[in-house]
């Protein structure tokens, strides 16, 4: 049996704290193992434990729920000893990010668990996508971990006023979350990087081409993840993390790096999308009507705040599309939900025929 000293000392480098000792206890009684899920792969998984990096099979907890499959950054209990070693049981997440799979069936997929700061990278050397930036923002608010957003590449934009517009353009989409430049070629910015992240667990986030790797590289202190270079024409690289990687700071803290994100749909995020548009939510509890959809009703102080220019445009059509996307998507397992939107759908279609029949009755 190991004892408590061992376990604290070879697992607190990687987050281990009494509230997960607590939650194991039952586990130890079994004689089990714990662990942290460093690398998920076809089905196992690597696994520091007290006695090492283990190789263990994830067979005994394959779910029929997909958001409960072993994931990197999980906390687990293995077999102690034997060949091949087994994961018998996850503990419960404090956190997830999770994301909706290309199914056509309502999916989510858990990219890493038990995160306390998603870091989304993103580009200086394309243009910015702020649509896309809300989106990464609002999965990492409702995973439950604080978001960050790292402007990689930042010494392609050597023009301090046209940087400082950038931030603050990215800075408007994302209220309430930290923005950085960081050059990881040079080292510019990354000593703030690395005191934000320097305690807990960071989920590395971001498009192929966003930096994400020369990044982890230069917060490990070491080159542990392939770099590739970015096309020219649109920025984009091809995936050179191909497995999410848990990894242990020398700073403090753990970085876990993810694979270039071609698609991030929503699952769920109705609290995320909220809080990445909490200027919007607040304008809207100010409109007249409880249900207003900030479209053409009267006494609306969203469609206010946009006709004075208070609020951009882009911000409202984003909010828009982000909610329709989680409504559908939610909509999908919940039936009440389907018949509610079908509901609206037939009122808004019955409005628009009696708005038309009501201007060609004025042009006759």
């Amino acid at each position: 049996m190991t004892s408590t000293s061992a376990v604290s000392s070879a697992l607190a480098p990687y987050g281990w704290d009494e509230a997960w000792a607590d939650a194991f206890a039952p586990y130890e009684a079994d004689g089990l193992l714990p662990g942290r899920v460093v690398r998920v792969d076809r089905g196992q998984c690597d696994v520091v434990t007290p006695v090492g990096t283990v190789r263990a099979d994830t067979e005994f907890v394959v779910p029929r729920d997909p958001m409960k499959v072993v994931c990197t950054g999980d906390w687990v209990a293995v077999d102690p000893e034997g060949d091949p070693r087994y994961v018998r049981t996850c503990l419960p997440r404090r956190t997830a990010f999770v994301r909706s799979t290309s199914s056509k069936r309502s999916e989510g997929q858990v990219l890493a668990a038990n995160v306390d700061h998603a870091v989304v990278a993103v580009s200086l050397a394309v243009e910015l996508d702020l649509g896309r930036v809300e989106r990464f923002l609002a999965l990492a608010w409702e995973s439950g971990a604080q978001p960050v957003v790292v402007l990689t590449k930042a010494d392609l934009v050597p023009d301090p006023a046209t940087l400082a517009h950038l931030v603050q353009d990215v800075e408007t989409s994302a209220p309430g979350v930290p923005v950085l430049t960081v050059s990881a070629l040079h080292g510019d910015g990354l000593d703030v990087l690395v005191a934000l992240v320097g305690s807990g667990t960071s989920v590395l986030l971001g498009q192929s081409g966003a930096g994400k790797s020369t990044l982890a590289n230069a917060l490990v202190g070491t080159d542990v993840m392939v770099v590739q270079a970015a096309r020219d024409v649109d920025g984009k690289g091809r995936h050179t993390t191909t497995t999410r990687n848990l990894l242990a700071l020398p700073t403090g803290g753990v970085l876990i790096d993810t694979p270039g994100l071609r698609g991030v749909g929503l699952f769920d995020a109705e609290s995320g999308v909220g809080q990445v548009f909490a200027e919007i939510e607040e304008l809207a509890a100010r409109c007249r009507f409880h249900d207003c959809s900030h479209a053409s009703e009267p006494g609306c102080a969203v469609r206010s705040a946009v006709d004075s220019g208070e609020l951009p445009v882009r911000r409202l059509e984003s909010y828009h599309k982000l909610l329709r996307e989680n409504q559908w998507i939610v909509a999908k397992t919940d039936a009440r939900l389907r018949a509610e939107i079908k509901r609206d759908w037939k009122r808004k279609g019955a409005e628009g025929r009696a708005a038309m029949e009501a201007k060609r009755g004025r042009w006759k």
